[in-house]
C-alpha cells in the first residue's frame, strides 16, 4: 500500500470513532481532559473521542533565542505528565517534542538521558523531524521512579539554552491479553491474573482502501487516554443524516483509548448476550458493565493489551503501538551510531 494510502488508512480505521480520530494539539487536549490525573473521574465528560481521549503531555518550553539573538533548540512538549501528576503503565513511551525542526539529530540525542531505578536497556528513535520517543527493549519494572533529563545546554551552539528534567512514576505493571477467537480478556496486574472479561471484538466485514475498518487490530496496544462517557458517531464514514440506517450516535462508558484509529476498550452498549461468544463489535473491544468499570478504574497511561486472533494487523505508527517493531527494527531509528 502506498505510503499516503497506508496513512489514510490510519486515519479512519474503526468504526467505533467519531469525529475524528487522529490525536489533536497538545493545548486543545490539556483544555479538554482530566483523564488520568490522579482521582479525577470526568463523569460528565461528553464530548468528542478526538478531542478528549489523547494524552494530555505537560509541556516544558525554553525561549528560542540565545543572548546573543541566535535561534536555539528549547522543548515543546514532554510524554507522560510528571510523577505528581499521574502514574504510568510498564509499556509507556517517553515523547520528546522539540519547539523547532531539529538539524542536528544526533547531537540532540545525545543530550536526552533516561534513568531509571530499575536499569533496563532503553533507545530512542525519530518520528519526524521534531519528534523523538524513548521505548525499552522490554517493559519497565513497575512501582519505580524514571528520570528524564534533556542537557539542552550541552547541544553545541545551544549553550544558553536551559536543561530540563522530569520525574516519572511507574505504576502496576497491568498487561491484558484480548483473544477475539475465545471471545476474553485476561488483565494480569504485577504478574497474578485479577480478572476475566467476557468481550465481543470487530466483526469485520466493511473494507475501505484496501482495509477491513470492522477489525479489531491484532498486536501490542498501550493505553493512551480514557473517558467515564465517550460520545461516538458514525460521523467518521461521512454519514450525519439520522434517518440513514447506517447512522449511530451512542454515549459509550468506561472508554479507555488504545489506537489513533479509535479503538477502546468500553462497556458494550448494549447486545450483552454476544459477550464471551461472538464478535459483534464495529472495531471496539466491548466488555460487560461491571468488567468495564473495572477496567477503566485500574487503567494507566501506558498500560499494555494485547490483541490476538485477527488478520488485521496493528501499524506501529498507530498510536503508541511501538512495541509493533522489534527490538532491532526500534534501535533502527536511532541518531546515533554505536
Amino acid at each position: 500500500m502506498p505510503i499516503v494510502a497506508a496513512l489514510l488508512a490510519l486515519a479512519t480505521a474503526t468504526a467505533c470513532a467519531a469525529e475524528g480520530t487522529s490525536a489533536p494539539p497538545a493545548a486543545a487536549v490539556r483544555a479538554a481532559s482530566t483523564s488520568f490525573a490522579p482521582g479525577v473521574v470526568n463523569a460528565a465528560g461528553v464530548a468528542a473521542k478526538a478531542a478528549a481521549t489523547t494524552p494530555a503531555p505537560t509541556p516544558t518550553a525554553t525561549s528560542t533565542k540565545t543572548s546573543a539573538g541566535k535561534p536555539r533548540l528549547g522543548i515543546a512538549d514532554i510524554t507522560p505528565m510528571g510523577e505528581k501528576a499521574e502514574k504510568v503503565g510498564v509499556g509507556f513511551p517517553i515523547i520528546v517534542t522539540f519547539d523547532r525542526d531539529v538539524r542536528d539529530k544526533a547531537a540532540a540525542e545525545a543530550a536526552l538521558e533516561v534513568r531509571p531505578e530499575k536499569p533496563v536497556e532503553g533507545a530512542w528513535r525519530w518520528v519526524s523531524h521534531r519528534k523523538v520517543i524513548y521505548r525499552t527493549k522490554t517493559y519497565w519494572k513497575p512501582h519505580q521512579k524514571v528520570l528524564f533529563k534533556a542537557r539542552l545546554s550541552q547541544i553545541p551552539g545551544n549553550e544558553a539554552a536551559k536543561d530540563v528534567s522530569r520525574r516519572f512514576a511507574v505504576g502496576t505493571a497491568n498487561i491484558s491479553l484480548v483473544d477475539t477467537r475465545r471471545h476474553v480478556m485476561k488483565v494480569r496486574r504485577d504478574g497474578k491474573l485479577a480478572r476475566t472479561i467476557p468481550i465481543s471484538a470487530g466483526r469485520g466485514g466493511m473494507i475501505r482502501n484496501g482495509v477491513d475498518v470492522y477489525l479489531t487490530t491484532s498486536g501490542v496496544h498501550l493505553t493512551m487516554g480514557k473517558k467515564a462517557v465517550e460520545t461516538m458517531t458514525s460521523s467518521w464514514m461521512g454519514v450525519t443524516d439520522p434517518k440513514d440506517p447506517r447512522y449511530y450516535k451512542e454515549e459509550i462508558p468506561w472508554a479507555v483509548r488504545i489506537s489513533d484509529s479509535g479503538e477502546y476498550v468500553h462497556q458494550s452498549y448494549g447486545d450483552y448476550q454476544y459477550l464471551g461468544r461472538s464478535n459483534q463489535s464495529h472495531g471496539c473491544v466491548r466488555a460487560t458493565p461491571a468488567g468495564a468499570k473495572w477496567f477503566y478504574g485500574i487503567a494507566q497511561r501506558g498500560d499494555v493489551v494485547k490483541i490476538v486472533g485477527t488478520k488485521r494487523k496493528l501499524d506501529w505508527r498507530n498510536g503508541w503501538s511501538y512495541w509493533q517493531l522489534n527490538w532491532t527494527q526500534w534501535k533502527k531509528g536511532s541518531a546515533l551510531r554505536s
